[in-house]
């Protein structure tokens, strides 16, 4: 990479973040160019010029976070955490959603069709692959019982996560959050009766 692709490539991630950013307090019917290019420092001009349109820098924005956090996510399972700490993170997105709410990401997945394919497409060729592979190592340390069907495992991590707004409102009226949470992960290991 030269100095002016470099050059080039820092502008547009400071945008970028600037407009993530910004949207984590404000809707993104009211988020304006104007605004983004005064908050990143450059022209609304450069805006026009990289990404086109309001619409497209929001996309560009949310695709370049969803490729981030499954990055994340993969050196994560690779720095050895035990299973539970897995499946934690995946049932409660504390990369994906940590930041902005499961509304806005619903809506913006609406309101987006290229966005929607693209997290389609990351779901089911990246997310979907990772959560077999922890699976398989946990059944092949005796984490997870060899009765349980990988086709199982999947459908019961998905119930958890669809969830995941309203389980996001009980934590947040509850009175300690992470008490709240870390009961719901004893749930999900070891059901209403508890250990075997």
């Amino acid at each position: 990479m030269n100095g002016f692709e470099r050059r080039t490539s820092q502008i547009k991630d400071k945008i970028l973040h600037t407009t993530l950013r910004m949207l984590r307090t404000s809707d993104p019917k009211r988020l304006r160019i104007a605004d983004v290019a005064k908050e990143a420092g450059v022209s609304q001009v450069t805006i026009y010029n990289y990404f086109g349109s309001k619409e497209a820098l929001i996309r560009e924005a949310f695709i370049a976070y969803f490729d981030q956090a499954i990055r994340d996510f993969e050196t994560y399972l690779n720095e050895g955490h035990s299973l539970r700490e897995k499946i934690e993170r995946i049932i409660y997105m504390k990369t994906t959603y940590s930041d902005y709410s499961p509304s806005l990401i619903k809506q913006l997945l609406h309101d987006d069709i290229e966005l929607a394919r693209h997290i389609e497409v990351l779901y089911r060729e990246v997310s979907v692959p990772l959560m077999i592979r922890i699976i398989r190592e946990g059944q092949a340390t005796g984490e997870i019982s060899p009765d349980v069907s990988i086709e199982n495992a999947l459908v019961f991590m998905q119930l958890y996560m669809n969830q995941y707004e309203l389980l996001l409102e009980m934590a947040d009226k509850s009175e300690d959050r992470d008490t709240f949470f870390g009961k719901m992960a004893e749930m999900f290991f070891y059901g209403l009766c508890g250990r075997r």
